[in-house]
């Protein structure tokens, strides 16, 4: 124990990443392995997720987010599935008591997920375990559960989407080149349509001086374009105005630091759908062969260290520059 407590010591004189997250796998694997009980291996696993929180939290980590559950493992047997859900109804529910693990750190919980998935009685002691830390304000455990990325991404365009369609008030319009330009397609458009054997006059009236009004001259500065209030009188956000952050803002991890680390057990080298957004170009991306019951400070430590090392030494720096300008060579 002394000598865990000088190793996490000596970890926070240097650099921190301030979000780490983790795919807890191989469980099931070490349960085979072991000659146990599936639910046992997952047992084991939420064991070692404890020991790797306090690691992390007491180096001044301060965002971790576990893949807890997979939309995809819904296909896995009713009897595992079952299991895992009884599994974080007790374990958040342990995380979350007054003066163990998540309050001794400050740590508040937060659910990433899709929650019409879940069972009303898991979701009940889901938002109890939040309800319980809401009040922490020191660090945060980002539970995805059940979570993809696909559908985390899904989600923020849809809200992207809505949000800019959304008006921002009801002034009348500014100068637009891009509206008097579309309202003079709307109004030509309307001017060509197939006129009927009664209105032939008018209409062809009317479309010389639709004509002869939406003519622009080059020497003059442009006529404002009416049209009916229910739609010039409306302003809508500029759709060429949203940006990644943007969306990053609509993500379920919207307000968290950015994601410095990510680490995988089991010896199995994909992301399989897990935080494919926020794995950006400053992301560490770690894959270990050991799984995730044996996973601890051990195993942990040299990828810290490691992490360290990179920001010090400005290698971090070179390859995010030379990263850089080989996409600028191909954008030539």
């Amino acid at each position: 124990m002394r000598l865990r407590e000088l190793l996490i010591g000596a970890l926070r004189k240097g650099p921190i990443p301030q979000h780490v997250a983790f795919v807890m796998d191989g469980n099931r694997r070490f349960a085979r392995r072991s000659q146990i009980e599936t639910v046992e291996g997952h047992n084991l696993g939420f064991e070692a997720l404890a020991r790797i929180l306090e690691v992390c939290y007491k180096s001044g980590v301060k965002v971790v987010t576990i893949y807890a559950f997979s939309v995809e493992n819904f296909k896995r047997s009713k009897y595992e599935v079952d299991a895992l859900m009884d599994m974080a109804k007790v374990k958040l529910s342990q995380l979350s008591q007054h003066g163990d693990l998540l309050d001794r750190y400050g740590a508040s919980i937060r659910i990433l997920g899709q929650r019409e998935l879940v069972k009303p009685d898991v979701l009940e002691a889901i938002d109890k375990a939040v309800s319980m830390t809401a009040g922490n304000n020191r660090a945060i455990l980002n539970v995805c559960f059940p979570y993809t990325s696909r559908d985390e991404i899904t989600s923020a365009i849809q809200d992207t989407v809505t949000s800019y369609c959304s008006p921002l008030s009801s002034t009348p319009r500014p100068f637009s080149e891009s509206h008097i330009t579309q309202t003079i397609q709307s109004q030509h458009a309307s001017s060509l349509r197939t006129p009927s054997p009664s209105s032939n006059a008018s209409d062809a009236e009317n479309l010389s001086s639709a004509s002869s009004s939406t003519t622009l001259n080059g020497d003059s500065p442009p006529r404002q374009m009416t049209t009916p209030a229910s739609t010039d009188d409306v302003i809508y956000p500029d759709p060429e105005a949203i940006t990644p952050e943007t969306i990053a803002s609509h993500l379920y991890t919207a307000g968290n630091p950015p994601l410095d680390l990510l680490v995988r057990t089991s010896g199995v080298e994909r992301l399989s759908d897990f935080m494919l957004w926020q794995c950006h170009e400053n992301t560490d991306i770690v894959f270990l062969e050991c799984l995730w019951p044996e996973f601890d400070l051990w195993n942990f430590l040299p990828v810290l260290v490691e992490w360290q090392w990179r920001r010090n030494s400005g290698a971090y720096i070179d390859e995010h520059t030379r990263d850089e300008e080989a996409a600028s060579a191909l954008a030539r």
